[in-house]
């Protein structure tokens, strides 16, 4: 008797679990670029972090805060940096060890972390000409920039095509001299 009792209260318990996890599940956001919004977008703070997107023919960053979409035909330039870096430290750590004794906050802030930055020029619907600057983890800002000029994006650099220059070592093609 007693585990027939533990197993109805067992699958009581699962039923309401599920009722209660299914929803927060279903209420996710559609997976996209994390990345930090550090200037340019109308209404949104700046460094924001948020979800960087491309949903019907538009731009999305979405924060916690506001939500911001430009169409991508209205881009005019997509470029990657790749060179870019930031302290590890950083906010009110970061201030606290510059005060560190004997140099240790100077050293401290010699620890930094790569980045990819990703900057975009836009016109709005009056044709102002605008741009905003977004951070990404490393690695991330290329293959969105390719989706971004797949989608009808211009840029004024050319996206390369890493299928081309896998086979091919740097230095290796030379040219032949008659």
């Amino acid at each position: 008797m007693l585990l027939r009792s533990m197993g109805v209260a067992t699958i009581f318990l699962l039923g309401i679990l599920s009722f209660m996890v299914l929803p927060s599940i279903a209420q996710q956001p559609a997976a996209g670029n994390k990345a930090v919004q550090i200037t340019g977008l109308v209404g949104v703070k700046a460094n924001t972090s948020g979800n960087l997107t491309l949903q019907d023919g538009n731009l999305q960053f979405a924060s916690s805060g506001a939500k911001v979409s430009v169409p991508i035909h209205s881009v005019e330039d997509v470029v990657v940096t790749e060179n870019d870096s930031q302290r590890v430290f950083r906010g009110t750590l970061g201030t606290l060890t510059m005060f560190a004794p004997y140099g240790g906050g100077r050293f401290l802030s010699l620890f930094r972390s790569k980045i990819d930055t990703l900057t975009i020029q836009y016109r709005d619907t009056d044709g102002g000409l605008h741009g905003a600057i977004f951070t990404m983890p490393l690695g991330k800002a290329d293959p969105f920039k390719k989706d971004l000029v797949s989608q009808g994006a211009r840029t004024s650099i050319p996206v390369q095509d890493d299928s081309s220059n896998s086979n091919a070592k740097p230095g290796t093609a030379k040219e032949k001299k008659p």
